[in-house]
């Protein structure tokens, strides 16, 4: 099964798994960075104090749960254009995903019963909030794990999904503090930007063993990385990667300094470290779906059946994009004071 790389193009599906793979891999990115943040923001919760766990709430509110559509929409093209791969993926990923499904459905939960609360139960969806946002950071951790090593059942590819697991919600956590440094001000602004310095290193530790160890359960990720001049022309990501942490330090030590019209450069900048991340993993996979076992071409489902799904992919992807532009554009600037109607 793992033998064929590049399809015949006189018998291949052609460009339509290649569409479908790209709008899927923008789905997935868009969740890893826009549910990353309130995730980050739900990790971060109980290090701050009743009035800034408010304002902290309140920033990702009008937000949160739209972000999560990005995910039914990655998965979703999976079921539909690649439904062989989607069997394997789903199978082998059971337990995490339940585990991620469980975060999610506990965080929204927390979320409005918070709000209804009466003081004294306050606290506990508080808890709730930040234990299921952790679950769910890693869960998604192990996934990313479990799957870049195409599911190899030995120890080693059990603590490589470990490592991920347990830096992936570094990253989020980096997400949601430069997140609260652009939506809050004064005290809680503050003590964000204590929390990005925190997280930025164990991110950069996190992002350079991953990288690092990723090639060693791959000897095609292996070629594709470490050969002449491959090596060449590909040291720009993780160069630009570099530079972009070190940029984020220096912002923050700006906004110590009180340069307040910086205040949206580590948010950026960490959006930037995700992107070149993500390039990075889907230029080590491709053509892959499942890592040295099914191509995309292989696992693409029947070609009138992705003709069909491409019109309405056309329509709902634009769609998408769209209103999240447009949420944005209506909720920005400072997070408002949290109420309830």
């Amino acid at each position: 099964m793992g033998s064929l790389v590049w399809p015949d193009l006189a018998q291949a599906v052609g460009w339509l798994p290649i569409f479908f793979l790209g709008a899927m891999g923008v789905a997935m990115v868009a969740y890893v960075v826009l549910d990353g943040y309130d995730l980050g923001v739900g990790i971060l919760l109980n290090s701050a104090n009743d009035d800034q766990k408010d304002a902290m709430i309140s920033s990702i509110g009008p937000f949160w749960d739209a972000n999560e559509t990005w995910l039914v929409l990655g998965v979703g093209i999976l079921l539909v254009a690649f439904p062989i791969a989607h069997g394997i993926i789903l199978t082998n990923l059971y337990l995490p995903v339940a585990a991620m499904l469980a975060g999610l459905i506990l965080r929204g939960v927390s979320f409005d019963f918070r709000v209804k609360a009466q003081a004294h139960h306050k606290p506990i969806w508080n808890n709730l909030f930040h234990f299921g946002s952790l679950i769910a950071a890693m869960a998604q951790g192990l996934m990313i794990g479990r799957y870049i090593v195409g599911f190899e059942s030995g120890l080693l590819g059990w603590l490589f999904a470990t490592l991920v697991a347990i830096c992936l919600p570094m990253g989020y956590m980096l997400l949601g503090s430069t997140w609260l440094i652009m939506k809050t001000t004064d005290e809680l602004q503050a003590k964000a930007v204590g929390w990005a310095r925190k997280s930025l290193w164990l991110t950069a530790a996190g992002v350079g063993l991953i990288s690092l160890a990723t090639p060693y359960f791959s000897a095609s990720i292996m070629q594709k990385w470490f050969v002449f001049p491959n090596i060449i022309w590909l040291s720009p990501l993780p160069l630009l990667t570099l530079v972009c942490f070190f940029l984020i330090n220096r912002s923050l030590n700006h906004l110590d300094t009180g340069k307040v019209h910086l205040q949206w450069h580590p948010f950026v900048l960490t959006i930037v470290i995700f992107l070149l991340a993500f390039l990075g993993i889907a230029y080590s996979l491709f053509p892959y779906l499942i890592i040295d076992q099914m191509t995309i071409w292989q696992a693409a489902a029947a070609t009138e059946s992705l003709w069909f799904i491409f019109w309405g992919a056309v329509i709902v992807l634009p769609t998408i994009i769209l209103y999240t532009i447009y949420s944005y554009w209506i909720f920005w600037g400072k997070a408002q004071p949290l109420t309830y109607y």
